[in-house]
């Protein structure tokens, strides 16, 4: 890590010292907030810089505004495709966490197969008429915004006919009720679209480009829910289980000391393809096809980080509120709570976050979905099978181009 002479380090500094109690809005006001973003929103800091920052945020204790789906996937989607009127409209509060966001893409039959999404838009004068249905809908119901796909032309190829729209939460016709996961939490909704009349200016990007702006959205969704954390960038880390073995002054069954070893070796490798893919979205290209690799292997770890976390509990695990900590300590050690960068892991968000784990292959584009991309995109595969064509392996193997 760059030295105290980093430009970035210096200039967070001196601002920090005129700020010492920062509100969410100074933080984005003065680009700290999504400082690889271009100005005047961001710094436009390099990977070197935005590490810098990340650093000397941790080490004066300030915490960026939470607002995932605003930040990490409709922001950057806006910056690409939105008016200059919509960036100034929305950027800013949507930074300072002052107007949460959620996403409605996902439908009851259009999960994966995200194209087949049967809500609809109509044109009526000036306005966009939308029905229909959107499910998994995170934040829905603290949300002032949503990201909307809708199908604006309902004869054109399924993945030409679609539109993107900025929908507000709150308008006539929008309906929410939740979904309470295994965790016992209510994060998931499902929202109802019954003639929701959106303006003109709730339009973004051209008319039946919507499909395009998913890419963008997803391939950063799939560069935010693949941070550092191991539940989709949030929570613990396998660095995190080290350090409470550690402090607990070791793991004694050798089979579990091996797991632990496994998780951490798993881990050290996706950060380094982290930092491959934010310096690739830090250098102006859009989230590819690594973003793709990285998620399907952070999902599948931030699993097993989970698994071992329940071994290490032992039969305290069965008790709901209870974690890896209490696990060391009825083998005899003597934990202290998990605590890296000044963060620390109550033991319910370990066993919480075990329940969580199931969904990590599924929410943010399935296991399955990624390694399809992969396939294509990255090793030259043909297409999957054609199911809705009738084709079988053989037939799509023949007419794939050469």
């Amino acid at each position: 890590m760059p030295g105290d002479d980093h430009p970035a380090r210096r200039a967070f500094r001196r601002w920090f010292a005129q700020h010492p109690d920062p509100t969410p809005r100074q933080l984005a006001e003065a680009g700290y907030v999504a400082p690889h973003w271009p100005e005047p929103w961001g710094l436009g800091a390099d990977p070197v810089g935005q590490l810098v920052i990340d650093e000397e945020l941790r080490r004066a204790g300030v915490h960026r505004p939470t607002n995932q789906i605003g930040i990490g996937w409709a922001g950057p989607t806006l910056i690409h495709a939105g008016t200059e009127e919509q960036k100034k409209r929305y950027l800013l509060p949507l930074l300072a966490g002052e107007e949460i966001w959620c996403q409605l893409f996902s439908e009851p039959g259009a999960g994966s197969g995200l194209a087949g999404l049967s809500t609809r838009a109509v044109r009526d004068g000036d306005e966009w008429v939308v029905s229909g249905q959107k499910v998994w809908t995170s934040y829905a119901h603290v949300a002032e915004f949503g990201i909307l796909l809708a199908r604006t032309d309902p004869a054109a190829p399924k993945h030409e006919g679609i539109s993107y729209f900025i929908c507000p939460m709150r308008a006539p016709g929008v309906t929410i009720r939740p979904i309470v996961d295994m965790t016992g939490e209510h994060t998931f909704n499902e929202v109802f679209l019954d003639d929701v009349r959106l303006g003109a200016d709730c339009l973004v990007g051209e008319v039946n480009g919507g499909w395009r702006l998913a890419k963008v959205t997803l391939g950063n969704e799939r560069v935010s829910l693949s941070g550092a954390g191991a539940l989709w960038g949030q929570g613990p880390t396998a660095e995190d289980l080290v350090t409470l073995a550690r402090r607990a002054g070791g793991v004694a069954d050798a089979v579990l000391r091996q797991q632990v070893v496994q998780v951490w070796a798993e881990g050290e490798v996706l950060r380094l393809i982290r930092l491959r893919t934010i310096s690739a979205v830090m250098s102006g290209r859009a989230p590819g096809a690594e973003a793709s690799i990285r998620k399907a292997l952070a999902d599948d770890h931030g699993q097993r980080v989970m698994e071992v976390a329940k071994r290490m509990a032992g039969a305290q695990g069965l008790l709901a509120g209870a974690g890896p900590a209490e696990g060391l300590a009825a083998a005899g050690a003597a934990p202290h709570a998990s605590s890296v960068d000044g963060w620390t892991w109550p033991s319910q968000m370990w066993a919480s976050g075990y329940l969580f784990s199931r969904a990590l292959t599924i929410g943010g584009g399935t296991a399955e979905v990624q390694r399809n991309i992969i396939a294509e995109r990255v090793l030259g595969l043909p297409h999957d099978v054609d199911v809705e064509a009738g084709l079988g392996w053989e037939e799509t193997r023949r007419s794939a181009p050469r």
